[in-house]
């Protein structure tokens, strides 16, 4: 893909003007700045699959969320009670922390702790009572119940429904219930049983004596032992009287403290890792840094500069460096930048030929070479400007197409240099 050799003329005058005015290159088309960005549309469309995908393999379905969480409407959650208890007039307050939980009960409040993974320690529990304070904890694991009565005793799975048996108000107002998981949350809850070896009161036992609700008492207050979430879960809490229990249990008092413990109610043990010797500034700073990078990065990466003029050390011939260029036009496709290079060559000869200066613009040249060659003004245009090439072949077709052109210039300013001529 190389230009079309100049035609020299036998006019003197043409030789002596200076040299031609080099036009703009043509802006790349919509065509051209859409195939740039199929890369991006390509990962965004595979984006698009992997998130179908993955909604079709879960079968549309959201996560279960916090077992027993007053916030979560899924079925494990217990959003239902707590807005039943808040239209009751109970003020119910959720907090993820011991801190949280002594200030929100500070002026006496029922108390409820489900903490399935042990977070919270027994001087966590001395502190929740006292102060009038009532106490409920949901299905307490073995060293919770060692901590509040270790005369209470884990006593296995409920095997069915079971009625009060007991003089607990709310037991008597539930009169019986259905303590056994559901569907949705056996795979996250483990409603268990228990034995009594003192005179706690103990409630919805069944014919082996193991209850589902013991009322004890721990520093000065008392505790419900209640030993299946299932009873409070928007799933089972409509089962049977499980909403009496539940709405009686945890709305004794005008303040209800849903407590979820959270890691951060585990105590502190061992040497301080690098994130507490590290001075607080550390994070942002090293951010901000890779922040900076990876824009200086984008921005960088998207140009590669102005081109800069050099001396080089040897002396290379034109005609070695618009082939090599003419390969890299090839291997990247570039045929429009090919084009452009072809026509700004042909139009600051073709200027030359027509006697026309250095500030005449593209339209002048067309015009004066269309006048000379006696061909269409739109025909010698659509060679000059309009033409795109979009194959190898349309850009071969062009550059004869610029090469004839020149030819028929050269040939009609002076008639010597025309076809008949053998060298130019």
């Amino acid at each position: 893909m190389s230009a079309p050799a100049p035609v020299r003329g036998s006019d003197t005058r043409s030789e002596a003007r200076p040299g031609p005015a080099v036009p703009t290159a043509q802006t790349p088309t919509v065509r051209q700045t859409a195939r740039r960005a199929v890369p991006w549309i390509v990962l965004a469309l595979i984006a698009v699959v992997i998130a179908l995908g993955g909604s079709l393999l879960t079968g549309g379905r959201v996560g279960p969320g916090t077992t027993l969480d007053a916030t979560n409407a899924a079925p494990t959650g217990a959003k239902a009670v707590a807005q039943v208890l808040r239209g009751q007039g109970v003020d119910v307050r959720t907090v993820s922390t011991i801190d949280r939980a002594t200030a929100a009960a500070a002026d006496g409040a029922t108390v409820l702790v489900y903490d399935p993974l042990g977070n919270l320690t027994s001087d966590g529990y001395r502190a929740l009572t006292g102060d009038g304070r009532t106490l409920v904890v949901v299905e307490p694991d073995f060293e919770t119940l060692q901590t509040l009565d270790r005369d209470v005793t884990a006593a296995g799975a409920p095997r069915g429904t079971a009625s009060a048996g007991c003089t607990v108000p709310a037991a008597e107002r539930a009169e019986r219930i259905d303590p056994r998981a559901t569907p949705a949350t056996e795979d996250v809850a483990v409603p268990g049983t228990f034995r009594v070896s003192d005179d706690a009161a103990t409630c919805f036992a069944d014919a082996g004596g193991r209850a589902s609700l013991v009322r004890t008492s721990f520093n000065a207050s008392p505790v419900y032992l209640l030993g299946s979430a299932a009873v409070l879960t928007n799933d089972g809490v409509d089962r049977l009287g499980n909403a009496a229990l539940a709405l009686n249990l945890l709305g004794g008092h005008r303040t209800l403290v849903w407590y979820l413990p959270s890691l951060d109610d585990r105590p502190v043990s061992g040497p301080p890792d690098i994130a507490q010797l590290t001075p607080g500034w550390v994070t942002p700073v090293m951010l901000l840094l890779v922040a900076v990078f990876v824009a200086a990065a984008i921005w960088r990466g998207r140009r590669f500069g102005p081109l800069v003029v050099e001396n080089l050390p040897v002396i290379v011939r034109a005609g070695e460096t618009r082939e090599g260029r003419a390969r890299l036009y090839q291997r990247s496709s570039a045929r429009l930048r090919a084009a452009d290079a072809l026509r700004v060559g042909t139009i600051g000869r073709l200027s030359a030929l027509a006697g026309l200066p250095t500030t005449a613009t593209v339209a002048e040249v067309g015009d004066a070479v269309a006048a000379l060659t006696r061909r269409d003004r739109l025909a010698v245009r659509e060679v000059l400007v309009e033409r795109i090439p979009q194959t190898d072949r349309d850009l071969v077709a062009l550059s004869d197409d610029l090469a004839e052109l020149e030819r028929a210039t050269a040939s009609a300013v002076s008639p010597s240099a025309g076809p008949d001529r053998k060298n130019g």
